[in-house]
């Protein structure tokens, strides 16, 4: 009996689809079978409510946990700082000296503001944003989570969002107020971005996008972005909450060698402690006190200290090349068995969050059986892997060793043209779920 999914029965009657994120649904890897539960975690290895123990190969925290799970510099300082208080009337001077350090890795920053979680974040840079040039309207490209603001953009087409990242979204609920002021554009499509800002029609004020998720920036993307910017005097907001702290020490957009006007971040910063972070300049920033941005748990020590240490253990054992170059090796290994088992793919994301595709008609179909085929070998597998400090050399060849076993039965339900799946074939976008 998979008690995880059990327990999913009942989550479903009590919770809304079950969880609290999307991307944790047992439906989004491997609908009825995924263990969904976990008792414990360390490292890169989980054990589920079965007790069986699987190396996390789907995501570690939804790539949040850089330095692996339960790590043991972070345990400590917390567990130092849980003795101390976590909360407090007075503020935790570890506030200031996270600021610093951000501040200090961004040398085109002047000010840093706090809060919990990637959503929160962008709703703060985004209330900054507008205050300051006093323009409602937004231009964005990629993923920036549940908000109105965002999810406003299918309101004028249900399929805005669709070459996001998350098609499928809904915007029911959403205000309509915020209906004609959001304007979608495509990464690495210069043009998408240059009609919105055609004959200056659209008041755009602000300008929020991934500097990078699957591809790479092209013939200047970035630069022709926030030269644009420049020009009609909107802001620049480069969404790091996936990329910061992965490739390399602080944001992308600093190995991209192109600075926002603000910048944020949020799980690898603290390996999957709820804390975010927006940065940007000073006289931006400044605007803050002028609009009532404020919340209690914002204002909690533990997340002050585990991104301290977080950042501190990046720099300190150089982390980000290391997972770099663990990416890297995983997708030369995913082009070497795919080539060798006459299976085709095709590879995208950072160096340090590499991810796989199938390149037939019923990819969605394909990726199920891999996921189905590499849980019963120990391996919680999906289309992404981020890379983590816990993964070594020997998990890694560990891993990719499944993956051409995996590989090789793929080409055998290829030629047979049936893939013997145990359950239902994986969401990819949005569906609403019933207990």
């Amino acid at each position: 009996m998979n008690k995880g999914q059990e327990l999913l029965k009942k989550a479903k009657k009590i919770i809304p689809g079950g969880n609290q994120l999307l991307s944790k649904r047992s439906e989004m890897f491997l609908p009825g079978l995924w263990p969904t539960y976990y008792k414990k975690a360390k490292g890169c290895k989980v054990w589920d409510l079965n007790n069986k123990v699987y190396y996390d190969f789907a995501g570690m925290g939804v790539t949040s946990c850089v330095l692996g799970y339960s790590n043991e510099y972070i345990n400590r300082a917390l567990i130092k700082g849980l003795k101390s208080g976590s909360m407090c009337t007075l503020n935790a001077v570890e506030e200031v000296e996270l600021a610093e350090e951000l501040l200090n890795i961004h040398k085109w920053s002047g000010m840093a503001k706090f809060c919990k979680s990637g959503g929160e974040a962008c709703m703060v840079a985004i209330r900054i944003a507008r205050a300051y040039t006093n323009k409602n309207n937004i231009a964005f490209c990629g993923y920036h989570g549940w908000h109105d603001w965002y999810l406003a953009t299918n309101m004028n087409g249900s399929k805005n969002l669709d070459n996001q990242l998350l098609p499928g979204l809904k915007a029911k609920g959403v205000s309509n107020s915020f209906k004609n002021s959001i304007k979608p554009f495509l990464y690495n499509d210069i043009a998408s971005f240059k009609k919105l800002f055609k004959n200056n029609n659209n008041n755009i004020g602000i300008i929020i996008m991934e500097p990078m998720r699957g591809v790479k920036p092209s013939h200047n993307f970035l630069r022709q972005v926030k030269s644009i910017a420049k020009k009609n005097k909107a802001i620049l907001i480069f969404d790091e909450i996936t990329s910061g702290f992965k490739d390399n020490y602080g944001g992308l957009h600093l190995k991209l060698k192109v600075t926002p006007d603000m910048a944020i971040f949020g799980k690898s910063i603290g390996n999957g402690y709820p804390i975010s972070a927006i940065i940007g300049k000073k006289d931006i920033m400044q605007v803050a006190q002028e609009t009532f941005i404020s919340s209690t748990m914002w204002t909690d020590r533990l997340g002050f200290i585990a991104a301290k240490v977080t950042l501190k253990k990046l720099k300190q054992l150089n982390i980000n090349r290391l997972i770099s170059n663990y990416g890297n090796k995983i997708k030369k290994g995913w082009i070497k068995i795919s080539k060798k088992n006459k299976v085709k793919i095709s590879i995208s994301g950072q160096d340090s969050i590499p991810y796989l595709k199938f390149d037939y008609p019923n990819s969605l179909e394909i990726l199920t059986y891999f996921t189905q085929e590499m849980l019963k070998k120990g391996f919680l597998a999906g289309a992404q892997v981020a890379t983590s400090f816990a993964y070594n050399d020997k998990i890694i060849n560990k891993y990719l060793k499944e993956v051409d076993n995996v590989f090789s039965k793929i080409q055998t339900c290829l030629k047979n043209g049936k893939f013997p799946l145990k359950g239902e074939i994986k969401h990819s976008t949005f569906k609403r779920l019933t207990g």
